[in-house]
């Protein structure tokens, strides 16, 4: 069987890093097209994906989409949208990075044109297959917490110096800053958690010289089922606190540090030829119970290739998308509330 054909448009981070392996591990899958604009990004993905078709603009691919099953969108946040409309006008299923796009307007868009023509359409939010996240699941849907009542969510860098680049120095008509970056995946995970969001608190500010996007965030939601869930972004904790804390009826699980996987990827590190995939060290497992007595139970491995798994399976089988839409059309709407209401 041939392997089907997947086209990253974009490949700085996001393309590179989390896409592009993710894709090459899949066995039904393969790299068939890169689009950059960059020449040094260009010789990396012909180095990296030899048999590859690399292209300096989306004209290019869309005039010529012969041997392409599946468009990765993995490019600015500002420009998610209208790529993502000329990949299904084309006919493609299509992969989005998150944030899904810039606007509430623009994801009920992509959406609806997607559902009329028929078209695949997922948006790829890889922190659902975090250790932690799936570990802290795995305790709530077991119930060895109880009743969660407060849940707490940390995606914390220390990074006092800009880079510059749009993230930073950019407005909300770029989707710049950490409320839209990691908070993304922060909501999202709430909201799968613990589903539909009543109330929102906000706090937005700029903490670094020249910064002109939000750099220090926190989110407060109270979820229509009570459970509060407390989220934290941002780029300036010289110390980090816990990834994880979730407070529960019969027992708390706190967990520090941080899924493996990221770093892994950022050294270069691919599934291929890891053993032990997102595997996390025992001395770094959480630690559930009541105090004083609490006891570390073990991390379940993290594995993103569980994201290009299930949409090949969506592509040859029917199967549902591995993340729907309209789950990341819940977190536009909180972000833009978010963004709105942030003080």
């Amino acid at each position: 069987m041939s392997r089907l054909g997947v086209a990253i448009v974009g490949y700085g981070l996001a393309g590179a890093v989390f896409h592009a392996p993710m894709i090459a591990a899949e066995p039904r899958m393969r790299v068939a097209a890169v689009v950059t604009s960059s020449a040094e990004r260009a010789e990396r993905a012909d180095r990296e994906y030899p048999r590859a078709r690399v292209l300096s603009t989306a004209d290019e691919l869309f005039a010529d989409p012969s041997g392409i099953d599946l468009v990765v969108i993995a490019t600015p946040n500002r420009s998610h949208a209208p790529l993502a409309m000329r990949a299904i006008v084309a006919g493609l299923p299509v992969v989005v990075d998150k944030p899904f796009t810039v606007t509430v307007g623009e994801a009920e868009q992509v959406i609806a044109a997607a559902e009329q023509a028929g078209i695949p359409l997922s948006v790829f939010q890889n922190r659902r297959w975090d250790s932690d996240f799936r570990t802290v699941a795995s305790l709530i849907a077991d119930g060895r917490l109880g009743q969660v009542r407060r849940f707490e969510s940390r995606l914390e860098r220390w990074r006092p110096t800009l880079k510059g680049g749009w993230r930073e120095l950019g407005d909300h008509t770029d989707g710049a800053g950490y409320l839209y970056d990691l908070g993304s995946h922060l909501i999202d995970q709430a909201l799968t958690l613990f589903g539909p969001v009543a109330d929102i608190y906000c706090e937005l500010d700029r903490r670094r010289a020249g910064v002109r996007a939000d750099d220090d965030a926190f989110l407060a939601l109270t979820h229509a089922n009570g459970v509060r869930s407390h989220l934290w972004m941002n780029a300036v904790a010289a110390q980090h606190g816990p990834r994880f804390r979730v407070l529960g009826s019969e027992n708390a699980y706190v967990v520090y540090g941080a899924d493996p996987q990221e770093a892994q990827l950022r050294a270069g590190r691919t599934p291929d030829h890891e053993k032990h995939w997102g595997a996390v060290d025992p001395e770094r497992w959480g630690l559930l119970g009541e105090e004083p007595d609490t006891r570390r139970v073990p991390s379940l491995p993290g594995d993103y290739r569980c994201y290009y798994r299930a949409m090949a399976d969506t592509l040859l089988d029917g199967a549902p998308v591995p993340v729907d839409a309209r789950d990341a059309l819940e977190t536009m709407k909180i972000l833009e509330r978010a963004r709105r209401v942030g003080v």
